[in-house]
């Protein structure tokens, strides 16, 4: 167990993040699969935008990796397009 204020605090702060960090992919992930099975090319359209930046903020804030964005946005784009 950490002994020092500074130590303790940094370990309840981890637990913070990473619960805000399983909720922002879940949800995410959760909005990606709403988009796969979507069968309507103008709400997958609207949907899409969405989406992509909550892919982007996952990114940016190295949840997960960037090539792993850019490929989810890629196949989701070519996905919506071939509607």
């Amino acid at each position: 167990m950490a002994n020092h204020k500074s130590a303790l605090k940094r370990i309840r702060r981890n637990e913070e993040v990473r619960l805000r960090n399983r909720y922002q992919h879940k949800t995410t992930r959760n909005a990606i699969k709403k988009l796969r099975t979507e069968t309507n090319k103008k709400k997958a359209s609207a949907l899409l935008p969405s989406v992509i930046s909550m892919v982007d903020k996952l990114a940016k804030r190295n949840i997960i990796h960037d090539n792993k964005a850019a490929n989810l946005k890629s196949k989701l784009t070519k996905m919506v397009g071939a509607l």
